[in-house]
Protein backbone atom coordinates (compact mmCIF):
# COMPACT_ATOMS: atom_id res chain seq x y z
CA UNK A 1 0.00 0.00 0.00
CA UNK A 2 0.90 3.48 -1.33
CA UNK A 3 2.01 5.86 2.09
CA UNK A 4 -0.32 9.07 1.37
CA UNK A 5 1.78 12.13 0.87
CA UNK A 6 1.66 14.59 3.50
CA UNK A 7 -0.35 16.99 1.47
CA UNK A 8 -2.76 14.73 0.64
CA UNK A 9 -4.15 14.88 4.61
CA UNK A 10 -5.75 18.10 6.20
CA UNK A 11 -6.95 17.62 9.74
CA UNK A 12 -9.28 20.77 10.09
CA UNK A 13 -8.00 22.36 13.38
CA UNK A 14 -11.61 23.94 14.18
CA UNK A 15 -10.80 27.70 16.35
CA UNK A 16 -13.28 30.41 17.76
CA UNK A 17 -10.34 32.66 18.60
CA UNK A 18 -6.49 33.38 17.85
CA UNK A 19 -4.40 30.43 19.55
CA UNK A 20 -1.43 28.59 18.89
CA UNK A 21 -1.37 26.23 15.67
CA UNK A 22 0.79 23.37 15.00
CA UNK A 23 3.13 24.04 12.15
CA UNK A 24 2.63 20.80 10.52
CA UNK A 25 1.26 21.47 6.74
CA UNK A 26 -1.26 18.50 7.22
CA UNK A 27 -2.74 21.05 9.60
CA UNK A 28 -4.74 23.41 8.59
CA UNK A 29 -6.38 26.48 10.71
CA UNK A 30 -9.77 27.08 10.60
CA UNK A 31 -12.03 29.98 12.52
CA UNK A 32 -15.68 28.78 13.09
CA UNK A 33 -19.04 30.04 13.32
CA UNK A 34 -17.51 33.01 11.08
CA UNK A 35 -20.47 34.11 9.72
CA UNK A 36 -22.16 34.05 13.00
CA UNK A 37 -19.96 36.44 14.05
CA UNK A 38 -18.82 39.42 11.74
CA UNK A 39 -17.22 41.61 13.93
CA UNK A 40 -15.18 38.93 14.83
CA UNK A 41 -13.69 39.16 11.13
CA UNK A 42 -10.81 41.43 11.62
CA UNK A 43 -9.28 39.03 14.24
CA UNK A 44 -8.91 35.95 11.79
CA UNK A 45 -5.32 35.53 11.06
CA UNK A 46 -4.60 35.71 7.40
CA UNK A 47 -3.49 32.42 6.77
CA UNK A 48 -6.21 30.33 8.56
CA UNK A 49 -9.72 29.12 6.50
CA UNK A 50 -12.90 30.47 7.58
CA UNK A 51 -15.66 28.22 7.68
CA UNK A 52 -18.16 30.95 6.23
CA UNK A 53 -16.34 31.01 2.46
CA UNK A 54 -17.72 28.40 -0.04
CA UNK A 55 -20.85 26.13 0.53
CA UNK A 56 -20.96 26.68 4.49
CA UNK A 57 -23.43 26.47 7.14
CA UNK A 58 -21.15 28.59 9.65
CA UNK A 59 -24.18 30.77 10.61
CA UNK A 60 -25.34 27.53 12.83
CA UNK A 61 -21.81 27.38 14.77
CA UNK A 62 -23.66 27.84 18.14
CA UNK A 63 -25.50 24.57 17.35
CA UNK A 64 -23.10 22.73 15.67
CA UNK A 65 -19.93 23.75 17.39
CA UNK A 66 -16.99 22.66 15.19
CA UNK A 67 -19.11 20.71 13.07
CA UNK A 68 -19.44 23.66 11.00
CA UNK A 69 -15.90 23.87 10.03
CA UNK A 70 -16.00 19.24 9.36
CA UNK A 71 -18.69 20.59 6.38
CA UNK A 72 -16.64 23.46 5.22
CA UNK A 73 -13.96 20.78 4.99
CA UNK A 74 -15.86 18.45 3.59
CA UNK A 75 -17.74 20.45 0.87
CA UNK A 76 -14.46 22.86 0.21
CA UNK A 77 -11.55 20.34 0.53
CA UNK A 78 -9.68 18.73 -2.23
CA UNK A 79 -7.66 16.08 -0.05
CA UNK A 80 -7.21 12.29 0.21
CA UNK A 81 -8.01 12.12 3.84
CA UNK A 82 -9.76 14.46 6.02
CA UNK A 83 -9.83 15.32 9.59
CA UNK A 84 -10.47 17.08 12.48
CA UNK A 85 -9.09 18.59 15.75
CA UNK A 86 -9.57 21.28 17.92
CA UNK A 87 -7.40 24.40 18.80
CA UNK A 88 -6.72 23.25 22.12
CA UNK A 89 -7.58 19.62 21.58
CA UNK A 90 -4.99 17.22 18.91
CA UNK A 91 -3.84 13.91 18.69
CA UNK A 92 -1.03 12.99 20.41
CA UNK A 93 2.19 13.13 19.50
CA UNK A 94 5.44 13.03 21.86
CA UNK A 95 5.19 13.87 25.38
CA UNK A 96 7.40 17.01 26.67
CA UNK A 97 6.91 20.54 26.87
CA UNK A 98 7.33 21.59 23.23
CA UNK A 99 3.60 22.38 22.00
CA UNK A 100 4.72 21.01 18.37
CA UNK A 101 5.63 17.80 19.77
CA UNK A 102 3.28 16.96 21.89
CA UNK A 103 0.78 17.06 18.49
CA UNK A 104 0.98 14.02 16.50
CA UNK A 105 2.67 14.86 13.04
CA UNK A 106 1.67 14.40 9.45
CA UNK A 107 4.40 11.99 9.30
CA UNK A 108 2.67 10.61 12.12
CA UNK A 109 -0.67 9.90 11.09
CA UNK A 110 1.32 9.07 7.43
CA UNK A 111 2.57 5.89 9.35
CA UNK A 112 -0.85 4.73 10.98
CA UNK A 113 -3.28 5.39 7.62
CA UNK A 114 -1.34 3.49 5.47
CA UNK A 115 -2.66 0.06 8.41
CA UNK A 116 -6.02 1.89 9.16
CA UNK A 117 -8.39 4.22 7.04
CA UNK A 118 -9.17 6.01 10.05
CA UNK A 119 -7.52 7.16 13.33
CA UNK A 120 -9.65 8.02 16.51
CA UNK A 121 -8.97 9.71 19.57
CA UNK A 122 -9.29 6.92 22.57
CA UNK A 123 -12.59 6.16 23.82
CA UNK A 124 -13.31 8.26 26.98
CA UNK A 125 -14.93 5.49 29.75
CA UNK A 126 -17.57 6.85 31.80
CA UNK A 127 -17.68 3.86 34.29
CA UNK A 128 -20.27 4.33 36.15
CA UNK A 129 -23.03 5.55 32.95
CA UNK A 130 -23.67 4.58 30.01
CA UNK A 131 -23.71 6.39 26.80
CA UNK A 132 -26.95 7.25 27.33
CA UNK A 133 -27.88 7.93 30.96
CA UNK A 134 -24.47 10.15 31.19
CA UNK A 135 -26.23 12.27 27.77
CA UNK A 136 -29.84 11.97 29.14
CA UNK A 137 -28.46 13.43 32.51
CA UNK A 138 -26.25 16.33 31.21
CA UNK A 139 -28.82 17.28 27.96
CA UNK A 140 -32.15 16.39 26.84
CA UNK A 141 -33.13 13.03 26.55
CA UNK A 142 -35.67 13.98 23.02
CA UNK A 143 -32.60 14.23 21.88
CA UNK A 144 -31.70 10.87 21.46
CA UNK A 145 -35.46 9.91 21.28
CA UNK A 146 -35.47 11.65 17.99
CA UNK A 147 -32.29 10.71 17.01
CA UNK A 148 -33.10 6.87 17.22
CA UNK A 149 -36.76 7.56 15.62
CA UNK A 150 -34.37 9.25 12.40
CA UNK A 151 -32.38 6.29 12.24
CA UNK A 152 -35.59 3.56 12.41
CA UNK A 153 -37.21 5.62 10.00
CA UNK A 154 -34.31 6.43 7.27
CA UNK A 155 -31.33 4.62 8.38
CA UNK A 156 -32.81 1.18 9.91
CA UNK A 157 -29.72 -0.55 9.50
CA UNK A 158 -27.60 2.05 11.73
CA UNK A 159 -30.57 1.20 14.69
CA UNK A 160 -28.77 -2.26 16.08
CA UNK A 161 -25.44 -0.35 16.20
CA UNK A 162 -27.08 2.96 17.74
CA UNK A 163 -29.36 1.16 20.22
CA UNK A 164 -25.62 -1.40 21.03
CA UNK A 165 -23.87 2.07 21.54
CA UNK A 166 -25.81 3.63 24.04
CA UNK A 167 -25.76 1.10 26.00
CA UNK A 168 -22.13 0.84 26.58
CA UNK A 169 -19.95 3.12 28.80
CA UNK A 170 -17.39 3.79 26.57
CA UNK A 171 -17.34 6.00 23.34
CA UNK A 172 -15.24 8.27 21.03
CA UNK A 173 -15.33 11.71 21.69
CA UNK A 174 -15.07 14.81 20.34
CA UNK A 175 -15.67 15.01 16.78
CA UNK A 176 -11.96 13.70 16.23
CA UNK A 177 -11.25 12.14 13.38
CA UNK A 178 -8.84 11.35 10.36
CA UNK A 179 -10.45 9.68 7.49
CA UNK A 180 -9.66 8.42 4.27
CA UNK A 181 -11.73 11.00 1.82
CA UNK A 182 -14.26 8.33 0.58
CA UNK A 183 -15.21 7.32 4.08
CA UNK A 184 -15.20 10.79 4.57
CA UNK A 185 -17.66 12.04 2.21
CA UNK A 186 -19.90 9.04 2.81
CA UNK A 187 -20.11 9.40 6.70
CA UNK A 188 -19.92 13.90 6.44
CA UNK A 189 -23.17 13.00 3.93
CA UNK A 190 -24.88 10.61 6.51
CA UNK A 191 -24.18 12.56 8.87
CA UNK A 192 -25.17 15.88 8.51
CA UNK A 193 -28.26 14.63 6.55
CA UNK A 194 -29.23 12.79 10.31
CA UNK A 195 -28.64 16.35 11.84
CA UNK A 196 -30.96 17.95 9.30
CA UNK A 197 -33.79 15.68 9.93
CA UNK A 198 -33.30 16.10 13.83
CA UNK A 199 -33.50 20.22 13.51
CA UNK A 200 -36.45 19.89 11.97
CA UNK A 201 -38.08 17.58 15.23
CA UNK A 202 -36.42 19.42 18.06
CA UNK A 203 -37.92 23.04 19.43
CA UNK A 204 -35.04 24.02 21.75
CA UNK A 205 -36.05 27.56 21.80
CA UNK A 206 -35.82 26.85 25.66
CA UNK A 207 -32.52 25.16 25.95
CA UNK A 208 -29.68 26.71 27.83
CA UNK A 209 -26.33 28.31 25.69
CA UNK A 210 -24.53 24.79 26.25
CA UNK A 211 -28.06 22.69 25.34
CA UNK A 212 -28.24 24.50 22.31
CA UNK A 213 -25.20 23.14 21.07
CA UNK A 214 -26.80 19.55 20.76
CA UNK A 215 -25.91 18.90 17.42
CA UNK A 216 -22.44 18.76 18.13
CA UNK A 217 -23.26 16.61 21.14
CA UNK A 218 -25.63 14.11 19.02
CA UNK A 219 -22.98 13.72 16.34
CA UNK A 220 -20.22 12.54 18.60
CA UNK A 221 -22.89 9.57 19.67
CA UNK A 222 -23.36 8.78 15.85
CA UNK A 223 -19.57 8.54 14.76
CA UNK A 224 -19.57 4.77 16.77
CA UNK A 225 -22.38 3.21 15.00
CA UNK A 226 -21.79 4.47 11.87
CA UNK A 227 -18.23 3.10 11.65
CA UNK A 228 -19.96 -0.27 13.41
CA UNK A 229 -22.30 -0.73 11.14
CA UNK A 230 -20.08 0.20 7.88
CA UNK A 231 -17.19 -2.30 9.24
CA UNK A 232 -14.78 0.55 9.05
CA UNK A 233 -11.27 -0.89 10.90
CA UNK A 234 -9.82 2.01 12.54
CA UNK A 235 -6.74 3.09 14.68
CA UNK A 236 -6.65 5.36 18.00
CA UNK A 237 -4.22 7.72 19.54
CA UNK A 238 -4.19 9.65 22.74
CA UNK A 239 -5.52 12.68 23.12
CA UNK A 240 -3.30 15.79 24.13
CA UNK A 241 -5.35 18.31 25.91
CA UNK A 242 -3.10 22.29 25.56
CA UNK A 243 -5.39 23.95 28.31
CA UNK A 244 -5.57 22.91 31.91
CA UNK A 245 -8.63 20.29 32.67
CA UNK A 246 -10.39 21.24 35.60
CA UNK A 247 -10.73 17.42 36.45
CA UNK A 248 -11.65 18.00 39.91
CA UNK A 249 -14.61 20.05 39.11
CA UNK A 250 -15.75 18.18 35.62
CA UNK A 251 -15.63 15.44 38.06
CA UNK A 252 -18.02 16.87 41.16
CA UNK A 253 -20.42 18.13 38.00
CA UNK A 254 -20.46 14.52 36.11
CA UNK A 255 -20.92 13.22 39.70
CA UNK A 256 -23.94 15.38 40.68
CA UNK A 257 -25.72 15.45 37.56
CA UNK A 258 -26.25 11.32 37.82
CA UNK A 259 -27.28 11.70 41.44
CA UNK A 260 -28.46 15.25 41.87
CA UNK A 261 -29.78 14.96 38.91
CA UNK A 262 -29.36 18.18 35.78
CA UNK A 263 -29.17 21.78 36.58
CA UNK A 264 -29.64 24.44 33.80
Amino acid sequence: MTVPQGEQIRVLVAAHKPYWMPDDPVYLPCWVGAAAHPENAAKIPSAWARDDQGQSISQKNANYCELTGLYWAWKNLDADYLGLAHYRRHFAGSSGQDKHARVASGAQLRSILIQKPVILPRKRNYFIETNYSQYVHAHHEEDLAQTRAILQESYPDYLASYDDSMQRTTGHRFNMFVMRRDLADTYCAWLFDVLGQLEGRLDISSYSVNDARVYGFVAERLLDPWLETNGVDCAELPVVNLEDQHWLRKGTNFLKRKFVGKKD
